[in-house]
């Protein structure tokens, strides 16, 4: 049985939140934004970065579903 993933409805996450989720190097990460392979992320302040809860979602059931 998979552990419940408990994310909010909207907002956005930080990259330590998102690798809690996804077991990947943030090198692996950062690497995948670039290809396309992972979602762009959205610039909140000159040193905040984030991603969409929904596009981290979406991710996951992507993932979930192959």
């Amino acid at each position: 049985m998979t552990k419940p993933i408990n994310l909010p409805e909207t907002g956005f996450l930080r990259l330590p939140e998102i690798l809690k989720l996804i077991p990947v190097s943030k090198s692996t990460w950062w690497a995948g934004v670039k290809s396309g392979r992972f979602p762009a992320p959205v610039k909140l302040g000159a040193r905040i970065t984030a991603w969409r809860v929904e596009d981290i979602r979406a991710l996951i059931s992507e993932y979930a579903t192959q």
